[in-house]
């Protein structure tokens, strides 16, 4: 079914202004400030969670739980000493086990304002079966990102995600949405703005479709489109950057569409720092991280 064409509007620090995020006070502790529980990596790729995990304490989010491959807990806990660090069950490649994975979050996923999954972990069926065992888990004001893999498998747990309709976030590149909605990814790349839409209707989720141009759609709803972004934010653990930034402002407050909108403008503005201080391409991931800070907090 095709989506309804809306007219878009520029994504910038102005229609910012519009959608503040929840202000701070000094008298705020990590506490008021949300938790985050970020679920993904493997025995493969550990940095990816630590990526995500790093920028949604940058984005101000109080507390950080990590959730990963049982192989790769400990050094991630050495790594990012500021989180505590669940380990998962894991198959045979190193990636999370499903379902058998979820189960020792159910301690934790009902007590956190915004959880994220996705960074880090390969697209199979057993996204899918993490996603369908998590969703009931969820509390009943959190925020769910979903990023790379599992916002691929959305399709395959879109009967068990309806509770969570208008609480979700997902972050796809062309080519996740390509594989989320079964069609090309030229197409999405030349009929993006529809095809933002479209998704954000049929799974009833704010999408944020990165891109050259960055895409940022509501359910029957809002169309933004940034085009402040660089080239150099092409680059490995961008996008895990980008899905970290979104949950760290949903657990402080900000409502899903809010998030996405200073999620995506935050780290464009971050690659264009980098791009001036640094060059154009030949930035890290990890560089844009100190950069978070000075623009979602003020």
């Amino acid at each position: 079914m095709k989506a309804k064409r809306t007219r878009a509007r520029e994504l910038t620090r102005a229609t910012l202004r519009r959608m503040p995020l929840p202000k701070l006070s000094p008298d705020d502790d990590k506490e008021d400030r949300g938790r985050v529980l970020i679920v993904g990596g493997s025995t493969l790729v550990p940095g990816a969670i630590l990526l995500a995990g790093v920028a949604a304490l940058r984005a101000g989010a109080g507390k950080l739980q990590l959730a990963t491959a049982r192989d790769a807990a400990v050094g991630l806990g050495l790594a990012v000493p500021e989180a505590l660090v669940l380990p998962l069950a894991q198959n045979r490649a190193g990636e999370l086990a499903g379902a058998r994975a979820a189960e020792p979050l159910r301690k934790y996923a009902g007590n956190v304002d915004a959880i994220l999954v996705g960074p880090g972990m390969t697209v199979g069926p057993s996204v899918g079966a993490l996603l369908r065992a998590l969703a009931p888990m969820v509390g009943d004001d959190a925020t769910l990102v979903l990023d790379g893999a599992a916002a691929v498998a959305l399709s395959a747990a879109k009967r068990g995600m309806q509770k969570l309709a208008g609480r979700m976030v997902i972050t796809p590149h062309a080519g996740e949405m390509a594989d989320l909605l079964k069609m090309d990814k030229r197409d999405v790349e030349t009929n993006a703005a529809e095809v933002a839409m479209r998704a954000a209707e049929e799974f009833g989720v704010i999408v944020a479709l990165k891109g050259s141009e960055s895409w940022i759609a509501e359910p029957g709803g809002t169309l933004l489109r940034y085009r402040g972004g660089s080239v150099g934010l092409g680059t490995s653990g961008s996008g895990d950057t980008l899905a970290g930034i979104v949950a760290g402002l949903a657990a402080r407050g900000a409502s899903p569409l809010t998030a996405a909108a200073w999620g995506v403008w935050s780290h464009g503005a971050a690659g264009r720092i980098l791009s001036r201080r640094v060059a154009q391409v030949g930035f890290l991931a990890r560089e844009l991280l100190a950069e978070v800070p000075g623009l979602v907090i003020g």
